[in-house]
This record gives C-alpha cells, sequence and structure tokens, in this order.
C-alpha cells in the first residue's frame, strides 16, 4: 500500500470510529467520589484515583445553547459526545437553564427532563462523566417573565424546585460526576447603600453567566447569604441524590485582586460545608502565569480541586500549558471547552480564530494521556 494510500485509510477508520454509535458498556461507570482522606477523588469501590479532564459542552459553533438542538438534533449531541471521549475528556460540563425547566411556576418541563435522562444515558453509554450545571440564565428571552419578579425566599424555592426535579431525573446515575449549583453566582457588597437592581450581571457575547443570589443583604453578611442559599440547593437534591458530589464554580477573585483578595466566600465560613470540592474558574492572562498559579493557591481548602473553566482567552497555549502542568500540585481536574467542531474542521476555516481553537483541541488531545486517568 503507497504512502498516500495507507494515510486514507487510517484517516477514513478514524473517522469511522468518531462517526460510530457508542457500544454499550460492559458494566457501569464507577462514582467518583473525594477520597477518604480528602486530597483527591476516586473510583468507589476500587479507591483508585480519578483526575477529571473534560470540557464544557455549552454551546455550538453558532452560539446555540445545548438546550436550543438537543431534541431535534440529537445525532449532533450523540456524535460531539463520541468526538469528545475521542479527544481524551473523561467529564463533560453541561449548562441548563432555569426557565427550560420550569417554564412557569411550580411546574416542571416534561420533554426537558426526559431529554435530561437520555443524555445521561448517552454519557453512561460513551463512558463519560456529567459536570451537571444549572440553574442558567444565559440568555434573556429564556427567563420566564415572573420569575425576575420573585422575592429571594419565593426565588429560591423555585430554584430549589429545579435542583430537585433535576436530581430526580438523573436517578443517581454514576456517570453524574457532580451537580454545579450555579455557574459563578455573586453578592451585593455588605456596605452596599442600595439593594441591587438586577439579578443577572454584566452581557458578554450575547449571554449572561454571572448571577446574583439576592439583591439585598437585610443585614445579613455575604457569608451568611451564601451559606443559606447554598443548603437549600444542596437539600433539594439530597431528596433524590445522596452520593453525587456537589460543587459552585465561582470567578476567582482572588486572581482579579490578587494579592490583596479576601478567602473565597463559597469556600469559606462553613458555606462549603454541603459541598465536595472546590470549581473555579482561571483564564490566565499573558506574562501572568506565575500570578494565576499563585492566587490558585488561595482555593487550596483541604479539598479535591477543580479548574471548571480554561482557556487560552488572554494568553498563549503555551502559556496555559505551563499553568496546567504548574497547578498539578493542587488542582484534581481541569475543564476547557468544545463547542461541537472538530480541530480539522475548525482547520478548513482559515480564520485566526478557528486556528487558535484547532491548535488547542489538538494540544488538549494530546496532553489527555499524561492528564487523564
Amino acid at each position: 500500500m503507497t504512502a498516500p494510500t495507507l494515510a486514507l485509510a487510517l484517516s477514513l477508520a478514524a473517522a469511522a470510529l468518531i462517526s460510530a454509535p457508542p457500544a454499550a458498556r460492559a458494566e457501569p461507570l464507577p462514582r467518583i467520589r473525594p477520597s477518604s482522606d480528602g486530597a483527591h477523588f476516586a473510583e468507589a469501590g476500587s479507591g483508585a484515583r480519578f483526575t477529571a479532564w473534560g470540557v464544557n459542552y455549552d454551546h455550538d459553533e453558532e452560539g446555540r445553547l445545548l438546550e436550543d438542538y438537543w431534541i431535534g438534533e440529537w445525532e449532533t449531541v450523540a456524535a460531539d459526545f463520541r468526538e469528545i471521549k475521542a479527544l481524551g475528556a473523561n467529564v463533560v460540563r453541561i449548562h441548563l437553564q432555569f426557565g427550560k425547566f420550569v417554564p412557569e411556576r411550580g411546574k416542571s418541563d416534561a420533554a426537558s427532563l426526559a431529554q435530561l435522562k437520555k443524555l445521561v444515558a448517552l454519557a453512561e453509554e460513551t463512558g463519560l462523566y456529567l459536570d451537571v450545571t444549572g440553574l442558567g440564565c444565559y440568555h434573556k428571552a429564556d427567563i420566564p417573565a415572573w420569575y425576575d419578579t420573585l422575592p429571594e425566599a419565593e426565588r429560591w424555592a423555585q430554584q430549589a424546585a429545579f435542583w430537585s426535579a433535576v436530581a430526580e431525573a438523573c436517578g443517581g446515575s454514576p456517570a453524574i460526576f457532580c451537580f454545579d449549583l450555579m455557574n459563578e453566582p455573586i453578592l451585593p457588597g455588605e456596605n452596599a447603600k442600595e439593594p441591587a437592581a438586577e439579578w443577572l450581571g454584566g452581557e458578554l457575547g450575547g449571554k449572561f453567566f454571572v448571577q446574583r443570589l439576592t439583591l439585598d443583604l437585610n443585614g445579613r453578611t455575604r457569608h451568611e447569604a451564601a451559606k443559606a442559599w447554598v443548603a437549600q440547593m444542596a437539600a433539594a437534591i439530597r431528596q433524590h441524590d445522596n452520593d453525587a458530589m456537589l460543587t459552585v464554580g465561582v470567578i476567582p477573585w482572588a486572581f482579579a485582586f490578587y494579592p490583596n483578595a479576601a478567602t473565597p466566600i463559597f469556600y469559606a465560613g462553613g458555606v462549603d460545608a454541603p459541598l465536595d470540592f472546590v470549581s473555579v474558574h482561571f483564564y490566565p492572562k499573558k506574562g501572568e502565569v506565575d500570578k494565576a498559579l499563585a492566587a490558585l493557591k488561595r482555593y487550596e481548602l483541604g479539598k479535591p480541586m477543580v479548574i471548571e473553566e480554561m482557556f487560552p482567552l488572554s494568553c498563549s497555549q503555551q502559556e496555559l500549558v505551563e499553568f496546567i502542568q504548574g497547578s498539578k500540585p493542587i488542582a484534581d481536574g481541569w475543564i476547557s471547552f468544545y463547542w461541537g467542531t472538530t480541530a480539522e474542521e475548525l482547520g478548513a476555516k482559515n480564520d485566526i480564530g478557528s486556528a487558535i481553537k484547532a491548535s488547542w483541541l489538538k494540544k488538549f488531545q494530546e496532553l489527555s494521556g499524561e492528564m487523564a486517568e
């Protein structure tokens, strides 16, 4: 066989492997939990160490959220999971919007819950764990009008109902790596003279990634408000799943205000009592890898740690690799991004943004053998 013919044959074989339906696993995925000493993650039963190495699967190349196409284009989702597995990942972080699951006050959406069950089954078949992040309000158009008019206590009650329904739908599957209670929650300042006007933070690329837990502390400290909210959401989940890990993915204020940042609110003062591990989102800046690593150490709090978001957004690819390598002594997981387009497909687009994404996916896959266990 000539070299070009051999290359073509290998290419076709690889493509067939990615596009083939996932084979059913011979045995269930082992549940992942903190190790007995709390130092890292371990497989239940065997105790084998587990390192999370994954991607955020939050939207596609067109900016559509997963829930915009996971029913009508299910095969796209299934193919993307196979592509993610082929990259060497073992965790997929998905993002669920509140309004898609609770469109009417006090009423869960049966179709969304059914599709979530289907996604959990796909994860089990593909051999991927799910980081299920909830309560998203990324698209304002998807937020029910009644939701933002609720006072705090009723809003929290509806959020707890969301988590109860989601945890029940996931059925205690061992494929649930964790439930992330909310993406990047924030609280008003303790010296704020007026209540905040909006539940959502600023817009970024047409999406709203940050939410306030309350508009007014009403005499509470920020830690007290956060502790009450975390406890209520955790209790709702524990009605249906006592084993899945819980976490909250936070903005790294220790990096933003380094070296003068206070102790992280969600991982101090007893707020984190129901949480099994630390999740923090880090995007190192050009020339500041050492600063990022120093700030990351502020989150070394005696629990496993996952860098739940990372990407060469404000630094070079090599600097991000240096950040990953430098964080190995304290981190137990790293989660980047996959937007449903392979490196080969991105490479054919011939634009700088696609080239950066393609190059990173190739590097991510190259690192997979070293990082995922």
